[in-house]
């Protein structure tokens, strides 16, 4: 080859890298995790997470959020939501309070805060426009709805419904304890999940007003004496899970997005049949492939690893230690690889691999100290 015409080769491969497309890398996640505490031990601190390792790095600490048991991200992903309070539970009514995400520095801009409705705010969700911020309140029995304003703030409640009714636990379901409420993916309906009725009640949801409405179809019915506490849809939309609290179980149920209405298919435990001891569960996530759904049992402390068949029925797989004492959240990471544990009263937080075929569970190492983290939210 001359010279004149390596020179043209050169020429013509530089063109071609400038002419190539450039692919961004890889997020990988922001982590935020609660520290349930009063005063100044409670926070909200920021992880980086290392997506090939399964490693959490200690960024940022935010700190004045009191107990802030519950997080929500916004789908902007540029705020996130929390409940406040200076006494849990106790007779002055939890507050929701309203952070700007600063960038992935893990830092956050305390925006403002308006009253939960209620005492022992436990759960919040934020529906898909960004509007609204939906509270469900625990001692009191209630749920609110809170509009958003275009700065993220929150504004005053747009809606609020008390709970009524009982069941058949003497200590536990004397009366309403709303646990969850959740938005449903067509963000026509929200379902609240309440312990102490063994109901999932539901309300048509108006994303334009920020405004719940009791269904035509009230609720639907868990077991007798289940206690259903956290609810998720499943990516296809078709289908809702409740695991139940009191008797350490998860039910699907069937979705009817034009009545908003739910028809139980299958009830499934979450503990091994020769366990004796005491134990409730607390938290459900599925996979973003739809195949794989992971619950918590606080007690037996461990995870339970179902799969999910096409018709949405359970089939448990096993059942993973959670590598620390009360399992209290899961997290799931975006492309399904890892999963994440909250074990609230064990102090710590663990690191699971995924396995993309059985569903399995596998350490990624030693789990990490954290204070009291009863909630985990993930930012891509």
């Amino acid at each position: 080859m001359t010279a004149d015409r390596r020179i043209q080769a050169l020429a013509l491969a530089a063109l071609a890298l400038i002419a190539a497309p450039t692919l961004a890398p890889a997020k990988d996640p922001l982590v935020f995790v609660t520290a349930f505490a009063p005063g100044d031990k409670g926070g909200i601190h920021a992880y980086e997470f290392d997506g090939k390792a399964g490693k959490l790095k200690h960024i940022a600490r935010t700190a004045g959020a009191e107990n802030p048991f519950f997080l929500a991200l916004s789908p902007d992903k540029k705020f996130l939501y929390s409940i406040h309070a200076k006494q849990f539970g106790g007779k002055e009514n939890e507050q929701v309070a309203a952070y700007e995400v600063v960038g992935r520095t893990g830092e956050l801009k305390f925006l403002n805060r308006q009253s939960a409705e209620g005492t022992a705010a436990c759960y919040l969700d934020v529906d898909k426009t960004g509007k609204t911020v939906l509270v469900a309140n625990y001692t009191s029995g209630s749920v609110a709805s809170l509009p958003v304003k275009a700065d993220g703030s929150l504004g005053e409640k747009a809606s609020f419904f008390q709970h009524k009714g009982s069941s058949v636990d003497p200590k536990r379901q004397k009366e309403p304890h709303a646990h969850s409420i959740v938005v449903s993916p067509d963000n026509k309906y929200a379902f609240a999940a309440d312990l102490g009725t063994d109901q999932i009640l539901c309300y048509a949801f108006d994303a334009a007003t920020a405004k719940l409405t009791p269904n035509k179809t009230p609720f639907a019915k868990a077991p007798a004496g289940a206690g259903p506490r956290h609810l998720t849809f499943h990516p296809t939309g078709k289908r809702i899970y409740a695991i139940n609290e009191l008797l350490n179980s998860v039910t699907a149920f069937d979705y009817d997005a034009t009545a908003g209405t739910l028809t139980e298919k299958q009830t499934i435990p979450t503990l091994p049949d020769d366990f004796k001891g005491t134990s409730h569960c607390a938290d459900l996530k599925i996979t973003p492939d739809g195949k794989f759904l992971y619950g918590t049992n606080r007690g037996h402390d461990s995870i339970a690893v179902y799969s999910i068949a096409e018709d949405g029925k359970l089939t448990l797989v096993v059942i993973t230690p959670s590598l620390g004492k009360g399992p209290q959240n899961l997290a799931i990471t975006a492309d399904g690889a890892w999963l994440l544990c909250a074990n609230m009263p064990g102090k710590n937080l663990a690191v699971f691999g995924i396995d993309a075929k059985s569903g399995r569970l596998k350490s990624a190492g030693e789990p990490i100290s954290h204070p009291s983290p009863s909630c985990i939210v993930l930012l891509p």
